[in-house]
């Protein structure tokens, strides 16, 4: 999937700049993919010239003028056949998982410290996840907010990324359990 589609994605919730875009992926689009601001900026300059959006200049006191990007109706075409298109296959390529692997052979202190860091990671990003699950609710049931939501993507790709930070903690809750059992076994 090409960073273009993602940034689609995320205009769909309205004219945005860039540093707005960012905010956005770090906030909602974090669960399921990652751009750096450069990539972003990079992005939006080259989906600009190929008439996926457009900007508008936002005249600004005592800042630099704001660049404020909308999808037009290009992008939103392009959007509805890359939506149209079957997903390809996901690949798992996780550093983390192949040191894990080499435990027995390897440093175990500095693979549960790794395990460790992502467990944190994870509860970190759960809670944020479940902040933002209760600013799109607003009070409502999610039958509710379903029921009424004008767009219920973000609120689905929300549920999915709390799953997998919630299968995240599971497994390395258990797994550093399993090596401090296993450190204490004789030699």
């Amino acid at each position: 999937m090409a960073l273009r589609n993602a940034v689609m994605a995320a205009l769909l919730e309205g004219e945005a700049s860039g540093y707005d875009l960012s905010k956005r992926f770090d906030a909602s689009v974090a669960n399921f993919w990652m751009a750096t601001p450069q990539q972003l900026y990079k992005e939006l300059d080259r989906m600009e010239s190929q008439g996926l959006i457009e900007a508008r200049v936002v005249q600004q006191e005592r800042r630099p003028n704001k660049r404020l990007y909308s999808l037009t109706g290009a992008g939103r075409q392009a959007l509805r056949d890359f939506t149209a298109e079957p997903p390809r296959p996901t690949a798992i390529r996780d550093e983390l998982l192949v040191k894990v692997q080499a435990v027995d052979e390897g440093d175990a202190t500095a693979v549960r410290a790794a395990i460790a860091e992502q467990l944190e990671s994870a509860r970190t990003k759960l809670a944020r996840y479940d902040l933002d699950r209760a600013r799109l609710l607003a009070g409502r049931t999610e039958e509710q907010f379903l029921a009424g939501a004008d767009r219920v993507g973000p609120y689905l790709t929300l549920m999915r990324g709390r799953a997998f930070e919630t299968e995240n903690i599971r497994w390395a809750e258990r797994a550093l359990g399993i090596l401090e059992q296993r450190s204490s076994l004789p030699a």
